[in-house]
């Protein structure tokens, strides 16, 4: 049986097939939608309460607010490096609007204040190369702290060769204290096609402590969507021969906007053993100059 923190692809309300609110997860904070649009088809929605940042994950859009239009180039898919995104801070109505049809992520978070309506070109998404081997993973940092100015979300992208171990060793950030971060957290995956077009697949893990327990292991498949309320998370596994990606969209009720995280105490010397590794020479899979 599945856990009820796994959301398998399809299950919003057209044209949403990604639909969670702080409402739906159970928590107070982070929010995804994904919009599949038609070609000339469009999507309005308001903020409300929330900051929403609005990232192509398969096509191009214009998102227009407030009498202004920012086009975004967008990307063929989000295996071809990072992309141009737009920010839309709380209490707005904003468009989005596909000539050719694609797919969009607007991720969310509650925001108190109100910042502008801002883009940011694919060109000024910092790219970093994290872990070494089969732990190696390529991450875009397009909307995390100290990168990307906002009022509480914290997102990134993550893509892992097929193969490889990311989100690994296994770590937590579910209090706030000197070293962690009170962060709801959602994983979107969108998972690569083998050489001979077959679909691929991976798998995602979560536990908790004695105190706070959690278990998840799922299958994850273009689509599918875990919630990370609280406890440990990782390793997320790319099945040989399929490339993995994965969307995260964090947020939480403290005043520090930060990603603070604690290893699993039983995995963290994993990371000193990078030091006489090699980064995968698969990565990068693309960069923002290519």
């Amino acid at each position: 049986m599945n856990s009820k923190y796994y959301i398998p692809a399809g299950t919003g309300t057209a044209p949403l097939t990604v639909d969670i609110t702080p409402e739906s997860a159970g928590w107070t904070e982070s929010s995804l939608f994904v919009v599949e649009l038609g070609a000339g088809e469009s999507i309005t929605r308001r903020t409300g309460d929330d900051e929403i940042i609005v990232v192509p994950l398969a096509g191009s859009a214009s998102v227009s607010s407030g009498g202004v239009t920012f086009d975004l180039a967008g990307r063929a898919s989000v295996f071809d490096g990072p992309s141009d995104f737009a920010y839309v801070g709380r209490d707005s109505e904003f468009t989005v609007t596909s000539a050719a049809g694609g797919r969009f992520a607007l991720c969310g978070a509650r925001a108190k204040g109100r910042l502008p309506f801002r883009y940011v070109p694919a060109a000024d998404v910092p790219i970093e190369l994290r872990g070494a081997g089969n732990c190696s993973r390529q991450v875009h940092n397009f909307g995390t702290a100290g990168v990307f100015e906002a009022e509480s979300i914290i997102a990134c992208e993550v893509i892992t060769p097929g193969g490889n171990w990311s989100s690994y060793p296994a770590h937590k950030h579910d209090e706030n204290s000197e070293n962690e971060s009170q962060l709801e957290e959602i994983y979107y995956f969108e998972i690569d096609q083998g050489a001979d077009g077959s679909p691929g697949f991976g798998y995602h893990r979560v536990y908790g402590t004695p105190e706070r327990p959690i278990e998840v292991l799922e299958e994850v498949r273009s689509g599918d969507v875990v919630l990370v309320p609280h406890g440990y998370h990782g390793p997320s596994i790319a099945a040989p021969g399929y490339h993995m990606y994965y969307l995260n969209v964090m947020a939480g009720p403290g005043d520090e906007r930060a990603w603070k995280i604690c290893d699993d105490p039983a995995h963290t010397w994993l990371r000193g053993s990078w030091e006489h590794q090699d980064v995968d020479p698969r990565l990068p899979l693309h960069s923002n100059n290519s």
